[in-house]
């Protein structure tokens, strides 16, 4: 495959707004209360003798493979006529790749974003959770509880805290509904809110990163679906939504996996697809594809 001029793939985000409706779905589905630095050349300068003028600098550079170009090739087979987006993270190198840069209803993976907002708030008034916020926490990540969600966002101050959260975050493509699933975001915001989870440099304490963490990494059986085709060591939520005005199904899975040494963060948002299964099975194999494009192109063995 052809090696491409060396260019860092960039996390960006497009926020679209929308304004839908759809029934009451099952846990998986929303919930309607209403609405390096540029690689230095290697100066390899070679000097003559003093009777003769400096000889030119020659420069050198080796390129990195485009992992945006690479990620869109491996995927063109399996997403021909699908609706879909992923963004992966290789969090040892910092590479990034992103396939597709449109906006998504986030159905229920927008409660690991509704917690991480509630644990940002508990951290700002100096407090542990609550024994109630924690039941419903537990609920609303493991079990995909929609009634928690719907709690758990309005004691976060509703749409507009939930805003407030994201921006110290570090998203910046996602727009809160007061009916969360409704919530509008991009794979590349999904990584950022996971680095906010798994990584070091975040807003979140690491008290907060490891409680999450800890539940994404127990949800239920049933739910041990999606990004986790791609890697061993996984914590995930998943979002599943029918729309009702079209019969067709959202399916959302982000979230941390490791494969072959190395530790990865992975969205793959969809929708479109005709059943919950169709709909699994695509995320399930755009997640694989994509860490091991990734892990091959960063090894050097693409």
């Amino acid at each position: 495959m052809p090696r491409h001029r060396t260019r860092r793939s960039a996390l960006s985000a497009a926020s679209v707004t929308a304004v839908v409706l759809l029934a009451g779905s099952a846990a998986g589905g929303a919930y309607l209360a209403g609405r390096s630095p540029d690689p230095s050349p290697a100066a390899v300068a070679s000097v003559s003798s003093a009777s003769g003028p400096p000889a030119a600098a020659a420069t050198s550079e080796e390129p990195e493979v485009d992992l945006d170009a690479e990620l869109a090739d491996v995927l063109a087979p399996l997403t021909a006529g699908a609706d879909v987006s992923v963004a992966v993270l290789d969090t040892e190198s910092g590479r990034s790749a992103v396939y597709g840069d449109g906006a998504y209803d986030t159905a229920s993976i927008v409660k690991v974003d509704i917690l991480a907002a509630l644990l940002l708030l508990a951290q700002d008034e100096g407090r542990e959770l609550s024994g109630a916020e924690h039941a419903r926490a537990d609920a609303m990540i493991r079990r995909s509880d929609n009634t928690s969600a719907t709690e758990l966002l309005r004691a976060v101050g509703g749409e507009e805290g939930l805003d407030a959260a994201n921006v110290r975050l570090g998203l910046t493509g996602t727009t809160a509904a007061h009916a969360w699933g409704l919530t509008r975001t991009t794979a590349a915001d999904q990584v950022r809110l996971l680095q906010a989870v798994f990584g070091t440099e975040s807003e979140l304490s690491a008290a907060s990163r490891a409680y999450l963490t800890d539940l994404m990494g127990r949800v239920e059986a049933d739910q041990q679906w999606g990004v986790s085709a791609a890697g061993d060591g996984w914590a995930l939520k998943n979002g599943w939504m029918p729309r009702t005005t079209t019969g067709l199904w959202d399916i959302n899975s982000i979230g941390r996996v490791e494969n072959g040494g190395h530790t990865y963060l992975v969205a793959v948002l969809s929708c479109g697809h005709a059943t919950k299964e169709a709909g699994v099975a695509l995320v399930e194999e755009v997640a694989e594809a994509a860490v091991d494009m990734t892990g091959e192109a960063l090894s050097g063995t693409r």
